[in-house]
């Protein structure tokens, strides 16, 4: 059983929830923190949930760690609240909003000896988690670059840093932020049918890393997180061989080139059976298998609730799921990309944080 208590009360901590009802043998959530009294007893009201109003309170509850999941720009003075408390948390993205914020958390983690994960959840998604797969399997030889177009920011950087496994190296930023006009399409709501209009942002960024290896970063956001006419994109190649999104192309041993189609397999599809996801193939391959058998989870949710079982390992073992190191290292990354976007190509270039080495 992992148990965990949960500080945070938004559209975020909720999937913490929503795993907790979907999987109620496996995890247990022992209490939610809202400060605001009346708040917090509509929040109960509402999720069936109990509530507490003082971090004491909520500790009183016995979790093994809580996670943090409160609005962005308040994570950080949270963060050294909790390590100065010795509270184990695992953490939402981003841990730091500036390059202070990130050299004051490294510091302070390291002189409490804090207990601290991050919720970088993306690369445990059954998508990202099945691309690392075919690199793993040495598919498609030695990978040289890559173009990613379906995650914003700091989450883009984890998933570009996993892909082309260029852990801390420094790396030459260049790019440029434009705005284009799009139609509301979608949005955490639901449908939109009105046919409004919103400037987006776009963002357009090449990181050539100290190993040779590029990334050519692309993201409209807010419209490629909630759109049905702007979907994600994603093609990294090798020597031997590329993945395009759902395509993977490569040469067997007797270089004779393989197209092959990514299968999702989600059970209770155009049936009666309660709906789960349930695997992707490639061929005659199992990829990716859903570790959550039969539970109703969304990609991200199951992609969470990983991360919740990789907080539990950590507890007992010290192995990280998904350490603040990396996750400062995207942050700080994300941060530089910022800086070349407002230099319009010119080369902005990092160099090693306090973090690097550990």
């Amino acid at each position: 059983m992992v148990n965990y208590a949960l500080i945070g009360s938004g559209w975020r901590a909720e999937f913490y929830i929503r795993i907790a009802k979907a999987l109620p043998d496996h995890f247990n959530l022992t209490s939610v923190l809202i400060r605001d009294h009346q708040k917090g007893v509509d929040f109960s009201r509402k999720f069936e949930v109990p509530v507490c109003n003082t971090l004491d309170a909520l500790m009183h509850t016995s979790p093994d760690f809580v996670v943090l999941a409160v609005k962005r720009g308040i994570t950080t003075e949270y963060l050294l609240d909790l390590f100065d408390k010795q509270i184990p948390v695992m953490t939402e993205t981003p841990p730091g909003e500036s390059k202070e914020d990130l050299v004051r958390l490294w510091e302070s983690s390291k002189a409490f000896s804090a207990k601290v994960q991050v919720a970088e959840q993306y690369f445990l998604q059954p998508l990202y988690a099945s691309w690392k797969n075919v690199i793993n399997e040495k598919m498609l030889g030695e990978i040289t670059n890559m173009s990613i177009s379906s995650l914003h920011g700091y989450h883009g950087v984890a998933m570009i840093r996993y892909f082309l496994e260029t852990g801390f190296e420094n790396c030459k930023i260049t790019g440029k932020r434009y705005h284009f006009p799009v139609t509301e399409t979608y949005g955490r709501e639901g449908m939109c049918f009105d046919g409004v209009m919103f400037s987006c942002p776009r963002d357009r960024a090449t990181l050539e890393f100290e190993n040779g290896k590029v990334c050519y970063f692309d993201f409209s956001d807010p419209a490629q997180y909630h759109s049905f006419i702007r979907t994600r994109q994603l093609n990294i190649q090798g020597t031997r061989g590329e993945i395009d999104d759902l395509t993977v192309r490569y040469l067997t041993e007797n270089n004779v080139p393989v197209t092959e189609n990514l299968n999702r397999i989600d059970l209770g599809v155009y049936g009666n059976q309660e709906w789960s996801h349930y695997g992707i193939m490639l061929g005659e391959r199992m990829l990716y298998r859903s570790p959550y058998k039969n539970a109703r989870l969304n990609d991200d949710e199951i992609a969470v609730a990983s991360l919740l079982d990789g907080m539990e390992q950590y507890m007992r073992t010290g192995k990280d799921i998904y350490s603040l190191r990396n996750a400062l290292q995207d942050m700080y990354l994300n941060l530089m990309m910022e800086d070349a976007y407002k230099k319009e190509y010119a080369y902005v270039e990092t160099s090693d944080q306090p973090w690097k080495n550990n």
